[in-house]
């Protein structure tokens, strides 16, 4: 393991900086900045990277007292724009706060304890609870109950034989990030099609580092998706972990927590929402297909591969050599 920072809880908010990646967030983006604005004492330890929107999302930032950077979208990369992001923004700074604009933080309390995962000198990463947004229907209800439980856990490369791929879960729509241990990782992939904050959490795991969930730290995010959208997602998520051997290799497949998840919603939906029981195999089928397409995509044309993609942007660019697009740095 790399060497490890001094101990010592970070010290409010004063040696972070929050970073929000935007595009076109609409009203929920107005919400969130709002809430995010209500959470912190200086509205100047938010940086917005804004990627053109059309929606006035970029004038949100600036009214909310936040350091605001344009890009253009077609240089947008998940890891690639994060990795920029923490050299643009972040000198001088201890610890780095990502949120997506969709993401509502629930009071300073929330960042204050997520921040407080620090205090153990080891961890390296830590996330937060995401709740369901108000109204959210059955689906995306039980994804999140079902990916942040109300425990909050320390996971470590040893618990990867009792957690399997769920050790290395980490999400940046409400994730912090020990800046040194980061660093001392490579920084964020930027090879990858999505999952940067998955692809950091493995490389940290496997250099000794752990990540921390903080149920006590909340914001709400939830997604309501359409039967192709599902089908995209999981492709992406399949071409993610075609792309990270290390995680498969070291953390096992992800069909075991798949299981899971279709048990957990069955009952979730039987209990709640019994009607739309009839599309829980529906849905369920929808996702395997899409993921079992995406763990396939370097055996797919490439034209075929945008199609069934969220993430188009990924495939435009110039490929480099086993990923299927390029993993240059972005550079706004």
């Amino acid at each position: 393991m790399t060497a490890v920072p001094e101990a010592g809880e970070a010290s409010g908010l004063s040696r972070v900086r929050i970073i929000v990646p935007v595009r076109n967030g609409g009203a929920r983006w107005r919400e969130a900045a709002q809430a995010l604005r209500a959470a912190v004492p200086d509205p100047s330890l938010v940086a917005v990277v804004d990627s053109r929107s059309a929606d006035g999302s970029d004038r949100t930032a600036l009214d909310s007292g936040f350091e605001l950077e344009r890009i253009d979208p077609g240089t947008f990369n998940h890891g690639g724009t994060r990795q920029w992001a923490v050299e643009r923004f972040c000198a001088g700074k201890a610890f780095a706060v990502f949120l997506t604009h969709d993401a509502v933080v629930e009071g300073r309390e929330s960042l204050l304890a997520l921040l407080g995962a620090f205090s153990d000198p080891h961890v390296g990463a830590a996330y937060g609870r995401q709740l369901p947004h108000p109204g959210a229907g059955p689906f995306e209800a039980h994804m999140a109950l079902f990916n942040y439980g109300a425990a909050s856990e320390t996971r470590a490369l040893a618990d990867a034989p009792r957690l399997g791929i769920k050790a290395a879960y980490l999400s940046n729509s409400f994730a912090a990030y020990r800046l040194a241990a980061l660093r001392a990782c490579g920084g964020f992939p930027t090879h990858l099609i999505l999952g940067e904050d998955t692809g950091a959490a493995t490389r940290m795991l496997l250099t000794g580092w752990k990540i921390r969930y903080c149920a006590e730290s909340r914001v709400r995010h939830s997604h309501a998706y359409t039967l192709a959208r599902e089908a995209q997602r999981y492709f992406d998520f399949g071409v993610l972990h075609g792309q990270l051997p290390e995680l498969m290799r070291n953390f096992g497949a992800a069909e075991g927590e798949g299981a899971r998840f279709v048990a957990s919603e069955l009952r979730y939906v039987a209990a709640n929402a019994p009607l739309w029981l009839p599309l829980v195999p529906v849905r369920n089928a929808v996702r395997y297909a899409g993921y079992r397409l995406g763990r396939g995509y370097r055996r797919l044309p490439s034209g075929l591969c945008r199609r069934l993609s969220m993430t188009k942007v990924f495939w435009d660019r110039p490929k480099s050599k086993g990923d299927g697009a390029h993993s240059r740095r972005n550079t706004p």
